[in-house]
């Protein structure tokens, strides 16, 4: 409990901590609101997700690129799903 408590810990703030305020926003307010909930799965494959570059997955998240399938997970859509976009992301 106490490993999981911490990697929580840890995904959040790299979340909040990304270099681009846009995707500290997108990323920090999903978790934020969703983490607790996320599986063991979902925490590995945003990890993952993370791993990528700013522009990239802001592009992806935004729907100007398409993702690329390996990204496309059940996590990546549910970010997405988070984030309507209806007003600007740093509102």
């Amino acid at each position: 409990m106490q490993d999981d408590l911490a990697r929580r810990r840890k995904i959040q703030y790299r979340a909040w901590h990304r270099g681009m305020r846009e995707m500290d926003i997108l990323l920090g307010r999903f978790f934020d609101a969703k983490g607790a909930q996320l599986s063991v799965a979902d925490l590995d494959d945003l990890e993952i997700l993370m791993e990528e570059l700013d522009r990239d997955l802001f592009m992806w998240l935004t729907h100007e690129i398409p993702v690329p399938a390996e990204r496309d997970t059940p996590v990546y859509r549910q970010i997405c799903a988070f984030h309507t976009h209806l007003k600007p992301v740093n509102s």
